[in-house]
């Protein structure tokens, strides 16, 4: 008989082992927030979901559930197939641990697969999320990159997070750059994505003394940051990236690659076009029509972009400040890296 484990359980599982989450909601639910690491092995379709929640509001809940049984005998053998085919513990879960991952649960230990549930499903694991987020206390210090946009602050960060350096990607948990144009070509995640990814990340910098960030605004597309990121990022060490504007919107230009994506280039563009001085708003949007990304780009950046970031750059105190003047992203990470090195060596 399969095991049901608490949250409690599944986190210090998660240290010692490796454990293997599957999700067996329907692809939707899977897609609008899940346990990050988890994958989905879903019991119903959306449509079929959708036919078994009909048959229940307009029959009645037998024959719901045995709608529900004549689909999921049809895909049994496909679905234990893709069970025995995973590594580690396995653990199954559902929105609030019922019917679908205890049937899932029940059919695959039948077959032989060890297997266990996760008691609550998704719904206790958003609450451990929501109670770990009020009662943590983040007391480490920020080292907060600023740089002007296209400066590759974000793959900055990446290289010195690989390189072993404490580092909260607070793009990365957002799938989202941040800007206007940050959505195209990728699928933001949602607040409580977000924060489940958040809350993992902070965990695992627990013992570090200090941790890099992005210097972003409160919102990253449609998340919202939490106040203490804020507040960390306001008293914190800034670096600032001063680096070509040429530089920039080719380092834009890879990152985004706008004629893969002229559409949506164009739709976020009219969302900032009447704040730019309107000669100016046409030659970009004319730009934009004709695939003169280039051109676009360093328009944007010099009338738009760079205004902005310095107004914001103007308002941190001079002696926070430290200023780097670098020709690109390599020279950048190799700078940030070697001043980490001797802030943290005077810390000593």
């Amino acid at each position: 008989m399969f095991k049901d484990l608490t949250i409690q359980e599944l986190l210090e599982a998660r240290k010692n082992k490796k454990i293997t989450l599957i999700d067996v909601r329907s692809p939707s639910e899977y897609k609008t927030a899940t346990i990050p690491g988890s994958i989905n092995i879903p019991i119903f379709t959306d449509e079929e979901r959708g036919e078994i929640g009909t048959i229940y509001k307009q029959v009645n809940v037998e024959a719901a559930k045995e709608r529900g049984l004549e689909i999921v005998s049809a895909k049994l053998p496909q679905f234990i197939k893709e069970f025995s085919m995973l590594e580690g513990d396995r653990v199954v879960f559902c929105w609030r641990g019922g019917m679908r991952s205890k049937t899932s649960a029940t059919v695959v230990d039948l077959m032989g697969i060890p297997v266990s549930r996760l008691q609550g499903g998704v719904r206790s694991y958003r609450r451990w999320v929501v109670k770990a987020l009020e009662e943590s206390n983040f007391t480490q210090d920020a080292f907060v990159l600023n740089g002007y946009t296209g400066s590759g602050k974000t793959t900055i960060l990446r290289r010195l997070k690989k390189q072993g350096f404490p580092v909260l990607d607070l793009e990365q948990m957002a799938n989202h750059r941040g800007s206007i144009f940050g959505q195209i070509g990728l699928t933001p995640n949602n607040q409580k994505m977000f924060e489940a990814l958040l809350i993992e990340e902070m965990q695992g910098l627990e013992n570090s003394p200090y941790f890099l960030i992005e210097a972003e605004s409160q919102r990253i597309g449609k998340i919202m940051l939490p106040q203490w990121i804020m507040d960390k990022k306001e008293n914190g060490i800034q670096f600032f990236i001063d680096m070509p504007l040429e530089i920039r919107a080719l380092n834009i230009l890879e990152e985004y690659r706008p004629w893969e994506h002229a559409e949506e280039c164009m739709i976020s563009f009219q969302k900032i076009k009447r704040r730019i001085h309107t000669p100016i708003a046409a030659q970009i949007e004319k730009d934009l029509e004709l695939g003169r990304y280039e051109s676009a780009v360093q328009m944007l950046l010099a009338y738009y972009y760079d205004p902005r970031y310095e107004h914001t750059a103007s308002q941190y105190p001079k002696e926070k400040q430290m200023r780097l003047k670098v020709s690109n992203i390599e020279e950048a990470a190799n700078a940030i890296r070697e001043l980490m090195d001797s802030k943290l060596k005077i810390r000593q």
